[in-house]
């Protein structure tokens, strides 16, 4: 099926005798399932444009004729519009009613609300009345485990049933994840970005954003984000988005009927998804530009900042976090940073570009492994045991227990007067009397360097079980987890830096800036800096990055060492190799995706890569008015090409046109059911003028409508440079090889993408939908 891919055609018909044997185009409305496209195959972007202008111009000029007319044009001006906002209100919606309920369900694992078991344990001590300031974590109306089952808070017994209820509760989540996933919606599986990438390149993954997908997906991210796996919903937001975009693109004809207007919708709604995972419309947006996208016209980056903005604006209605913020993750500092801090700041991008190329060449590893040994055919029990494993090892450290964004919201804080947290443990000079908001520098408590090494242990563990965790059988995320591992190396070199700071106040470095009694380093920002180092390292996200990240914080003043940062870690992970973890997985899975980042260098030729090479049969063709309708049938079944270019005859050889596969056995089909006098030795003819035949002979068919007479074609001395960029930037299913107007050979999507991977040494056989 990959071997040949179809061409460029504008409307379809086809033509026929009539009883009187006068000559007539009988379909003037094209048949059904003409300009539709089979699973695991590219569109041709090219033909869906030329299919639009012409849509569109029928309906401008026909708005001239009536009054209903014009409605209806302003009704298919505005489609686009409504689309998007229908878009936003639901991706925002389900992001909200999925926040609630992850908060909910991650509380489950350790207690319940005994006022009404819906409650998360946060609302459950806002209804109490007897919540006191030091301990509003504890309320009498939410009862841990222990507490309900036996009765008792504290001691080993109590220790041991809680313990064990988290580790069943982790297990049922995943259990149901897993068992949904598996008999329901398979392709709801994984964070989704890879396969959202190669769709909207063009390629068709037929259920990929279906119904079914939605709905699960839905469900089993709430399931596995609370069973405490190391993984986010942020990703998948984005999947469940683009879900939401091709379900409302399918009500409109405009989009339901044109793949290539339909990617532009499913590019606004992965900006829209964006938005609502991270509170950031203009992040969403920049991430829809920088990383998902791969045709993103002006119209398009306006109708994707206003999904972005309606979805934003619903998920703030909904108020999921309870702060009446949009933000995840709110932060206020009250000290600015200083140049010196740029160092450790960089430090930390060389760090994040680090963990990316580890990552990313260990989960890789681990996933070739998967597909090529019988691990994968036990995902179920794969799930099991990994969550499992994480859950025995998260209890007993405080931090890897909670919630992944606590942990994130607590490393990103600055220690206020008000702080309960362990890494707030500073010891306090009585003397001091400054005000709330100015805390100095103090030297670190008891608890912080407990908080440290639980920080390191924590650190190892996420780095570890996340390679693992990435890419089994249920929704995953990266973001989040990418940033805790950020955020924890981030906090630990924060607070280094303030205790080096608060000893060694004379050395020359921080004399200048740090005075004894002052507020100068800040863990909090460090940690910020260190978890968009992390991400950007694994994602090689720039711009988007940084954006989502202040929006992320709110912290607006600290983009300097957010860019810093960023830019070091994409630097350092592109020393070791190109590839992000997306690209990585679309690689992997074999999808057909030619990466306008790539870059095309070797001094090869046309005539190189087309096929057929020397030794090989030669290219199937069609003639322009020599063959019988049982000659192409039987072409049909005995290849599997998607096209076959059509030359006057097989002595000249001179290129007339091009003829889809999909669309020749609809015109003979529908040619049989609806004319009389079609059958197997009909001459089958795409000129204008039928062939001279005997006078007893059968209808000719004239098949002329359904021939592209314009096909994409280069010489044979064409650089592949040249032709890598034709392919990328006009999107080409394939294009012909000719000299002199004679038909040399053919160049499909496929061999471009197999001669890159031979040129880099890699191998072409990799390039297969698998």
């Amino acid at each position: 099926r990959w071997n040949s891919l179809p061409g460029v055609t504008s409307t379809v018909s086809a033509g026929a005798m009539s009883a009187s044997g006068n000559l007539m185009d009988f379909l003037d409305e094209p048949f059904p399932d003409v300009g539709t496209y089979e699973d695991f195959h590219t569109i041709d972007w090219l033909r869906e444009k030329s299919r639009d202008t012409d849509r569109h111009r029928k309906i401008t000029s026909k708005s001239k004729e009536s009054i209903w007319e014009f409605i209806k044009s302003l009704l298919d001006a505005w489609s686009g519009w409504v689309v998007m906002l229908l878009i936003g209100l639901l991706a925002g919606t389900l992001a909200g009613v999925i926040d609630l309920a992850v908060d909910w369900m991650t509380d489950l694992k350790e207690g319940v609300c005994l006022s009404a078991f819906w409650y998360s344990h946060e609302q459950c001590c806002w209804t109490s009345n007897e919540t006191t300031f030091e301990d509003r974590d504890k309320c009498p109306l939410w009862q841990k485990w222990s507490e309900l089952l036996l009765s008792q808070s504290e001691g080993a017994s109590a220790y041991i049933l809680n313990y064990l209820m988290y580790i069943l509760w982790a297990l049922l989540f995943a259990f149901l994840a897993v068992s949904l996933v598996r008999v329901f919606a398979p392709y709801a599986c994984g964070s989704g970005i890879p396969e959202i990438k190669t769709i909207l390149s063009g390629f068709i993954i037929r259920g990929y954003l279906g119904k079914w997908t939605l709905l699960i997906k839905t469900v089993t991210l709430v399931l596995v984000v609370s069973s405490g796996l190391s993984l986010g919903k942020e990703g998948p937001l984005v999947h469940v988005a683009c879900c939401c975009g091709n379900f409302f693109s399918s009500l409109f004809s405009k989009y339901s009927k044109n793949e290539g207007k339909r990617r532009e919708v499913l590019s606004a709604a992965a900006a829209a998804g964006v938005s609502v995972a991270f509170g950031a419309p203009i992040g969403g947006v920049l991430f829809s530009l920088e990383e998902v996208s791969y045709y993103f016209p002006l119209k398009t980056l306006w109708r994707s900042f206003f999904a972005a903005l309606v979805a934003a604006f619903t998920l703030r209605s909904i108020n999921p976090f309870g702060n009446s913020r949009l933000v995840l993750f709110y932060v206020e500092y009250h000290t600015p940073w200083y140049m010196a801090e740029l160092f450790p700041f960089i430090l930390l991008g060389v760090f994040g570009g680090l963990w990316g190329t580890v990552f990313t060449r260990c989960n890789i590893a681990w996933c070739r492994r998967r597909k090529t040994t019988r691990l994968g055919k036990y995902p179920v029990l794969e799930v099991i045991v990994v969550t499992a494993i994480t859950a025995i090892i998260a209890y007993p450290n405080p931090y890897t227990r909670q919630s992944t964004s606590e942990l994130i919201s607590e490393l990103f804080n600055d220690c206020g007067a008000l702080e309960s947290s362990q890494l707030c443990d500073y010891i306090n000079d009585p003397n001091m009397t400054r005000p709330v908001d100015d805390i100095p520098d103090r030297p670190a408590g008891v608890g912080v360097y407990t908080a440290m090494w639980q920080l390191a242990l924590a650190l190892i563990f996420k780095i570890v079980i996340t390679i693992f965790t990435f890419g089994m059988k249920i929704p995953s995320g990266l973001f989040i987890p990418s940033m805790a591992v950020g955020a924890m190396a981030g906090r630990m070199v924060g607070i280094g830096v303030e205790q080096l700071a608060y000893h060694h106040h004379d050395w020359i470095i921080f004399r200048n800036w740090c005075r004894p009694g002052a507020d100068c380093v800040t863990p909090g920002l460090y940690a910020m800096v260190g978890a968009a180092a992390c991400l950007g390292g694994v994602t090689r996200m720039t711009v988007s990055l940084v954006v989502i990240m202040f929006e992320l914080t709110g912290g607006l003043e600290y983009i300097v060492p957010l860019m810093a940062a960023a830019v070091t870690s994409k630097w350092v992970a592109d020393a070791f190799g190109k590839e992000g973890i997306y690209e990585a997985h679309i690689h992997l899975n074999g999808y057909p995706f030619l990466d306008v980042k790539d870059e095309f260098t070797h001094r090869t030729l046309a005539t190189d890569v087309m096929r057929p090479r020397r030794g090989e049969p030669p290219l199937s063709v069609l003639t322009q008015d020599s063959m019988t309708v049982e000659d192409v049938e039987t072409l049909i079944k005995e290849t599997d090409y998607n096209g076959f270019p059509v030359v006057v005859s097989r002595d000249s050889e001179r290129l007339i046109g091009f003829a889809q596969r999909r669309e020749l056995i609809l015109a003979i089909k529908n040619a049989r059911q609806r004319q009389e006098g079609i059958v197997s030795n009909s001459i089958m003819y795409f000129t204008e003028e039928p062939p001279e035949l005997p006078a007893n002979s059968p209808h000719p068919l004239k098949l002329r409508r359904i021939l592209n007479l314009s096909p994409f074609t280069v010489t044979d001395h064409t650089p592949m440079e040249t032709v890598v960029d034709i392919f990328r930037k006009l999107g080409l299913r394939q294009c012909l090889v000719t000299r002199s107007g004679r038909l040399l050979g053919i160049i499909t999507k496929k061999d471009v993408l197999r001669h890159m991977a031979q040129m880099a040494n890699q191998d072409p056989e990799s390039i297969m939908f698998n």
